[in-house]
């Protein structure tokens, strides 16, 4: 089966298989399809988090295309490939550039389009006439200055109002601040603030009977069920903990749900599912909604045991400052596992792996789980295959060979690495959170596990242990990480832009800091030959010291709070790119006829009933990336 199903602008849509779903004891088949329920049940509160005008656009658009296609007739290629684009992003701005996307049609076609649709369809689907339908929309899609940035990271602007996530309702960046710092709110994570007429300034908590509650409603439903066929007491307990959660809204329920999440183990399933990463809030503050539905792959387990085993070994023998370092490291896990169901923001484009829960305090005193996503990286790995990328920028035929004998599973290794260890490491001083970096804390945090495994997966004990049988293993990744860093993945930025991500931001930040201190020592360079751009390692053993001395810089940082510091390392190492390097390694690209971008159709899941009973789930993989956006918007709409 091909992993690649479409293609359009910057975006592949590939496709994963489960290994093994058909031969599960049919009470798992039925808990995984409870769970996949609950995952998808939550797409709109996305949409609606990532701005409060995208799911508008996209039911009107649905309206126009979805007609098209039942009457046989072909959607303008302009018109389709704007709504592919909103689908992927679960909005109306880029995904990794967060700028808004610019149609390449006019509001005039776009209402001839509407207008071929019956005036009764587009009253039913819309409560709108074809013509108040697109005047409605044509400010938020049209006009440039109308929400231009989803996240705005700029120093010096008010990150809120230079934002159009939906987080933040009428109130200031400094207001905000204000609230949580007073301790007058108590939902940072799982809410909206707003400002009320008469000025006082609330928070709108995501709950059964608050805002998104009739979504939660149907996800609450779905968990409900899955309790009753969970695995064990234990497993039924967590997701009971998680309904909790959802009726209340409160913190300490949210935080009861994780502790028992964490200490929860020995199921083959197991699930993410909830408001999480705080990567969409220019504050950090606010989490996007998720879910990942997964069973454990036990076979592709083991290796990683290995790492998750000598995790206290690790931190004992970590570069970083001895008081910041973690002095019992406990509760942490880590499992490949087969995605069965992505959701929410870990749909279509998802993560490799995840390390949960973010809380520090729940880390330190209770541990973590971590997953690397085993299929997921498979059908990456598939997609791959000769799409020239590595000899085009490999800097040398050593370089290229190492890659493609030992490339896969560095990069699994580094994921492993970074999850279990790297997000799992250290602690803060007293009175210390995350928060206090503000809008530079997720790039430090990801900077922080990205350099724990860079510094370790050089480390003898990765040999000695079997995790890998050789450094050349960490050699190929510390020159596909210089690579990607430096050079490829500037072909994802539109020119004359900065870098805007945070995952990107720290990637660049890394490259950049260690060939400023390598190149002076002959360690590694950047080199110019026939008119191209290469980095070249000369000394693997020394990069690694680098990259420990700035992990121990990075560690401090997050442990003092030291919001100064994180602000100059990241805007001098994390931000900006040579513009001419840019347009040469998107101009190199671009001839690779690829995409820079990808995504995943999910397999379908339905029930198969006999007499009123559930008798077996079947999993199907036919769907098309338009078929399942369109049943999913029809399907799985419960916000107004």
């Amino acid at each position: 089966m091909s992993a690649i199903i479409d293609r359009f602008a910057d975006v592949r849509i590939l496709r994963y298989e489960v290994p093994g779903f058909a031969q599960l004891p049919l009470r798992q088949k039925e808990m995984l399809y409870y769970l996949s329920e609950a995952a998808l049940w939550g797409r709109d509160i996305l949409w609606h988090q990532n701005d409060a005008r995208a799911l508008e656009v996209r039911r009107t658009l649905e309206c126009i295309y979805a007609f098209m296609l039942r009457q046989g007739l072909t959607p303008d290629a302009r018109f389709e490939e704007y709504l592919k684009r909103i689908w992927f992003a679960n909005g109306l701005h880029h995904h990794y550039s967060n700028d808004k996307f610019r149609p390449a049609f006019s509001q005039q076609e776009l209402l001839q389009w509407a207008q071929t649709v019956p005036v009764d369809v587009f009253l039913s689907q819309t409560g709108r006439t074809a013509e108040a339908a697109i005047n409605a929309i044509a400010d938020i899609v049209f006009n440039p200055n109308v929400n231009p940035k989803k996240v705005c990271l700029d120093e010096g602007c008010d990150l809120i109002g230079s934002s159009s996530v939906n987080f933040y309702d009428g109130v200031t960046q400094h207001e905000v601040e204000q609230l949580y710092a007073s301790g007058r709110g108590t939902n940072a994570l799982n809410s909206q603030v707003a400002k009320q007429p008469d000025g006082t300034i609330v928070e709108k908590v995501w709950k059964q009977h608050g805002m998104y509650g009739a979504a939660i409603e149907k996800i609450i439903f779905w968990l409900q069920r899955a309790a009753n066929v969970a695995c064990n007491n234990r497993q039924a307990d967590v997701i009971r903990a998680l309904i909790r959660y959802y009726e209340t809204g409160a913190s300490g329920d949210f935080d009861t749900y994780n502790i028992l999440w964490v200490a929860e183990k020995t199921s083959p399933i197991d699930f993410i599912n909830g408001f999480i990463e705080v990567y969409s809030d220019p504050l950090g503050l606010k989490g996007t909604w998720e879910s990942i539905v997964q069973i454990v792959d036990s076979e592709a387990s083991q290796r990683i045991h290995l790492i998750s085993d000598n995790a206290q070994w690790f931190e004992d023998h970590s570069p970083v400052d001895e008081p910041y370092r973690k002095r019992n490291v406990q509760g942490v896990s880590m499992n490949a596992i087969a995605t069965v169901m992505l959701g929410g923001d870990c749909y279509p484009s998802t993560p490799i792996g995840v390390n949960l829960p973010n809380a520090d305090w729940i880390r330190q005193q209770h541990g973590s789980k971590s997953i690397t996503l085993s299929n997921i990286t498979r059908a990456y790995h598939q997609a791959a295959q000769g799409s020239g990328v590595l000899q085009e920028f490999g800097s040398s035929a050593e370089s290229i060979a190492r890659e493609e004998q030992y490339g896969q599973l560095a990069d699994d290794l580094h994921t492993q690495l970074h999850e279990c260890l790297g997000h799992g490491s250290g602690q803060m001083a007293d009175g210390v959170t995350l928060d206090d970096l503000k809008a530079y804390g997720s790039t430090i945090e990801e900077a922080r596990a990205d350099l724990y495994a860079l510094y370790f997966m050089a480390d003898d004990k990765i040999q000695q242990t079997g995790i890998a049988p050789s450094k050349d293993v960490a050699w190929a990744h510390y020159d596909a990480y210089l690579r990607s860093g430096l050079i490829v993945q500037l072909a994802r930025i539109e020119e004359n832009h900065n870098i805007e991500e945070s995952h990107m931001r720290n990637r660049h930040l890394i490259s950049a800091w260690v060939l400023e201190k390598a190149q002076p020592q002959g360690i590694a360079a950047m080199v110019l030959r026939d008119g191209k751009h290469y980095v070249e390692v000369y000394d693997y053993e020394a990069l690694r010291l680098l990259f420990g001395k700035l992990l121990r810089e990075v560690q401090r940082i997050k442990s003092e709070g030291d919001y100064e510091a994180a602000r100059l390392l990241v805007e001098t190492y994390g931000v900006r790119i040579d513009k001419e390097l840019h347009r040469e390694v998107r101009q190199r690209y671009d001839a690779l006829g690829i995409a820079p971008f990808s995504g995943f159709v999910n397999p379908k899941l339905s029930p198969v009933m006999l007499d009123g009973r559930l008798v077996d789930v079947t999993i199907d993989y036919s769907e098309t990336y338009v078929e399942q956006m369109l049943r999913y918007s029809t399907q799985y709409s419960a916000l107004g």
